[in-house]
């Protein structure tokens, strides 16, 4: 949904920007402001795509984040974790480089129980880090 939404977002903001500098400029110079948008936009879509998380492996050692592709995103130890309501869980690593990274994990994107069982074991492993 998320996806359809952002592509949407982008048809609006192509014709946003054609319709507007049609009103002032040629209509050849719109359609190439247009189409640069759209490029812009998609190539940003895409880099989206690529950088998001698909995958948390929990281990002795810390929590890691994986893309679909298989790249590593983050690695550390929990460092702390905050849940709002129910319906947002933060998670809070810390590398070895001390460089920090916020994980966002939203209650619709796993079953109630795993997200239950996830926010248990990030809160135990914050507070066993502090």
């Amino acid at each position: 949904m998320l996806f359809g939404a952002t592509v949407a977002f982008i048809v609006v903001a192509v014709a946003a920007v054609g319709t507007t500098l049609a009103a002032h400029f040629a209509f050849v110079d719109a359609a190439v402001a247009g189409l640069v948008t759209l490029a812009v936009l998609c190539t940003a879509l895409a880099h989206s795509e690529r950088c998001r998380p698909a995958a948390l492996k929990i281990g002795p050692d810390g929590w890691s984040v994986w893309t679909r592709a298989g790249r590593r995103i983050a690695q550390g130890r929990v460092a702390g974790c905050a849940q709002w309501s129910g319906w947002l869980l933060s998670i809070a690593l810390v590398g070895d480089n001390d460089r920090t990274h916020t994980l966002l994990i939203a209650a619709d994107m796993l079953p109630p129980e795993p997200f239950r069982a996830l926010a248990v074991e990030a809160r135990r492993a914050a507070h066993g880090a502090l």
